[in-house]
């Protein structure tokens, strides 16, 4: 295989390695919103239950890992860049090194599978801010999101069939995706992509099975609306109607990282346990080959 691109870029958030990261990785996730030191200490627990370590930077190295292991095995000789928004290695000096090796034209593969402002926009928005700051940049090209692709989508139809073979047969779906500002730009694209995704994996893993798409991680001032329900008052909606197991499938993010860890795995659970649901969470894509590959995919698309 061959390719108009002499490297690919793996772009992603970032998080926090260790106790001492986690404030000012914080502080630059929110820098300009101006919020109160106290908010941030009270996020900064949640990274503290887990040693002050987020999984994402190290499923980042893995995921690299996996797609230089897809290419390898498909012929295709292009090296794999690592850059993040909020942490080490952060996108400048990732385009930085890249310039340095030569690289001319690289493909951008987000760590975020939707269209939208924060999943997509934004992504775009660093890449120009990146090259702004390296003369003579690499040209980076965005490659499609891929929200409807088999690489994200079955792993999901797999991970809620495993979810779901460990509650009882009454079972609901639930579907979580990152809350979003009412007033963000593409906000309706977005809400659009997310139910067309988990409508595909509700009948590809549990035809017939009940499923609602529902919301979490919001921040911002209560005065602020943001996409509803909540997965906790969601919870709460569905107990009062008698369900007694649920299946949540966090189809908004491609792998585990805070809003996960904690968001699902700690207040959702433990909201559902305070209910007396049965609670079962899916896993997300990770460095599963079939997600792995998608860069490839989309490349080839890119040159058809």
């Amino acid at each position: 295989m061959t390719s108009s691109y002499d490297a690919l870029l793996l772009l992603s958030f970032g998080g926090p390695e260790g106790p001492d990261d986690v404030i000012p990785f914080l502080e630059n996730v929110t820098r300009g919103r101006n919020i109160p030191r106290e908010r941030l200490e009270a996020v900064g627990e949640h990274y503290y239950l887990f040693g002050g370590v987020s999984p994402i930077n190290q499923l980042c190295r893995d995921l690299k890992g996996a797609i230089e292991a897809d290419f390898a095995s498909h012929g295709l000789d292009l090296p794999v860049y690592w850059g993040n928004r909020n942490w080490t290695p952060y996108l400048a000096d990732t385009v930085r090194q890249m310039k340095a090796d030569g690289v001319r034209r690289a493909a951008a593969f987000v760590t975020s599978a939707y269209s939208g402002y924060s999943t997509n926009d934004q992504y775009l928005a660093d890449i120009a801010r990146a090259r702004e700051e390296v003369e003579d940049a690499p040209v980076i090209d965005k490659l499609p999101v891929y929200c409807d692709r088999p690489g994200f989508i079955d792993p999901f139809v797999d991970a809620a069939e495993d979810a779901l073979s460990s509650l009882p047969a009454d079972a609901r779906l639930i579907f979580t995706a990152h809350s979003v500002p009412l007033s963000q730009p593409n906000r309706e694209l977005y809400v659009d992509e997310l139910e067309a995704a988990s409508r595909t994996v509700a009948e590809k893993a549990a035809p017939g099975t009940p499923w609602d798409l529902v919301y979490q991680s919001r921040s911002g001032p209560p005065t602020q609306p943001w996409l509803e329900p909540q997965i906790t008052d969601h919870l709460e909606k569905l107990h009062g109607e008698g369900v007694r197991a649920v299946a949540v499938v966090p189809i908004g993010f491609v792998s585990d990282h805070m809003e996960v860890k904690y968001d699902l795995d700690v207040e959702a659970a433990g909201r559902a346990e305070e209910l007396g649901i049965a609670f079962a969470r899916a896993a997300t894509p990770g460095a599963d080959p079939r997600f792995a590959a998608l860069p490839r995919q989309l490349l080839l698309d890119e040159t058809r």
